[in-house]
């Protein structure tokens, strides 16, 4: 493919063109994602781990996002496969409208929908939202949702041995042809070229025990800290944890499945196990696991933040937020942890979900769904009536939220619109573990009290934006004083 100039989103955020060079040389894998690198000798991008020779810098261009270098006419490489880097939160700054844009985009809008409809979705204007993606990216919504789903299936290619069919309809595609066509014009090849040249694919990556993808990430990743916390507060039948796997059941629209997540340090991966109903949904389901494990932090650069906000903090190295599957299951967790104890809060969840939750298939149980939830009386639940009513008026909001999206936005914000008995501690814990915001503060939190009185000279305010991982470490350090909290 011929390269072209292109420069809207040609500079790494935050990098000089000497770090980056240091980094590719270095192969260091903490900036795997941050940036790609361009050869302009042989028109391929890299991720900056890639093990290939390191070309002369002389031949090497640097960008900052692999939609920037597929732009400027560079082909991904086969051997690294840029398409399994982790995603850097840098380039997609700081704009909450684009913020919410990408997730929908992400969760398959321009896939199902038109510009138009995600405009309406947004509540902005078509050429405001197309004004966004150019100064952001360079290209319009619709390029870029496409490139996400090129390279999206390309990860399915290398990955499994699903047919080239199934691999279109489950990237978003809504024909083989339309498929082929974007595929080639975006990746520089066919999607068969890329399954005659990938000798490594694995004939049994789809049995009976559905499809096996690697997820990577950006190391440090605090591992051990994460699936404690999880462990603590698993669900019997709705979720498993073990020393180095984490699952459970879940729901994406109509669709039904499970995963296992499988942690490999070595690899700075998960092994990821997954089953869906409807591989159509396949992409949108990945992305939110990727969230849920927080994958695409870039945690030295929060630590190196806090430290340096904090001094006498210590903050634990690769700590990641622990996701839930959809805000409204976060929402109906922390309702039932209001006022009580991580373990009765626990058994509370429990017991909802035994009344509840529908059998999942191959045993255990979903999460309830906001119908059954609205349509109970909730009696078997041994807590105060009001709460009872707060969980019902949450799941009726749920169903009656206009914004139908799988994670159901609507029901869960704060405001004259919000849910009656739902107060800032209730809000933002379901947006800290819904949504992985990064830079939530519930000040009236009773661990988070007593971490205050015991370390007096902590500003939450200096951690800003990243408050939510301050949070967590404050957690971790209560814990080892209150195991039950």
């Amino acid at each position: 493919m011929a390269t072209t100039e292109h420069t809207a989103t040609s500079a790494p955020p935050g990098l000089a063109p000497e770090h980056c060079r240091r980094a590719r040389l270095a192969r260091d894998p903490r900036f795997d994602g941050r940036f790609f690198v361009a050869v302009r000798t042989t028109g391929i991008y890299c991720r900056p781990i890639c093990p290939a020779t390191p070309p002369l810098e002389k031949n090497v261009r640097y960008f900052a996002t692999s939609l920037a270098a597929a732009e400027a006419g560079f082909r991904p490489c086969l051997r690294c496969r840029p398409d399994s880097a982790p995603d850097s939160p840098a380039w997609r700054g700081t704009d909450t409208t684009l913020t919410r844009a990408l997730r929908l985009i992400e969760e398959g809008a321009l896939s199902d929908g038109s510009v138009v409809e995600l405009c309406e979705r947004l509540g902005i204007g078509e050429r405001h939202l197309r004004g966004l993606f150019q100064r952001r990216f360079g290209v319009s919504p619709k390029a870029y949702a496409q490139h996400r789903q090129c390279l999206f299936a390309k990860q399915l290619l290398h990955q499994t041995q699903l047919p080239i069919t199934e691999i279109a309809y489950a990237s978003g595609f809504a024909s083989i042809r339309r498929f082929n066509d974007a595929f080639h014009r975006r990746i520089g090849l066919t999607p068969r070229e890329i399954r005659h040249r990938d000798r490594r694919a694995k004939t049994d990556a789809k049995t009976d025990a559905g499809l096996t993808l690697t997820l990577s990430y950006r190391p440090p990743y605090a591992w051990a800290h994460l699936r404690d916390y999880l462990a603590r507060r698993a669900i019997e039948g709705l979720e498993w944890v073990a020393d180095n796997a984490f699952g459970r059941h879940l729901r994406w629209g109509t669709a039904t499945g499970r995963f296992t997540a499988h942690h490999l340090p070595d690899r700075h991966a998960f092994r990821v196990e997954l089953w869906l109903s409807e591989p159509r949904l396949l992409a949108p389901v990945v992305a939110n696991l990727r969230r849920v494990l927080d994958l695409d932090t870039d945690s030295d650069a929060i630590a190196a933040h806090l430290k340096d906000a904090i001094p006498t903090l210590s903050p634990v190295a690769g700590l990641r937020l622990p996701g839930l599957w959809s805000p409204f299951e976060a929402a109906v967790r922390a309702v039932l942890g209001q006022q009580v104890t991580l373990g009765a809060a626990r058994r509370l969840t429990q017991t909802l979900v035994d009344a509840l939750g529908a059998p999942a298939a191959g045993g255990g149980r979903h999460f309830p769904e906001a119908a059954a939830i609205a349509a109970s009386d909730l009696a078997f639940l041994g807590m105060p009536d009001s709460r009872r009513q707060t969980l019902r008026r949450l799941a009726a909001a749920q169903v009656a939220s206009h914004d139908h999206g799988p994670l159901g936005q609507d029901a869960t914000r704060e405001g004259d619109d919000g849910v009656k008995g739902m107060g800032p501690w209730t809000l933002g814990y379901a947006s800290l573990r819904g949504r992985s915001a990064p830079d939530i503060w519930l000040a009236g939190d009773a661990g988070i009290r007593r971490a205050l009185k015991r370390s007096p000279d902590i500003d939450p305010e200096r951690a800003a934006p990243w408050r939510s991982y301050l949070m967590l470490t404050l957690w971790s350090l209560d814990h080892d004083q209150h195991p039950d909290t």
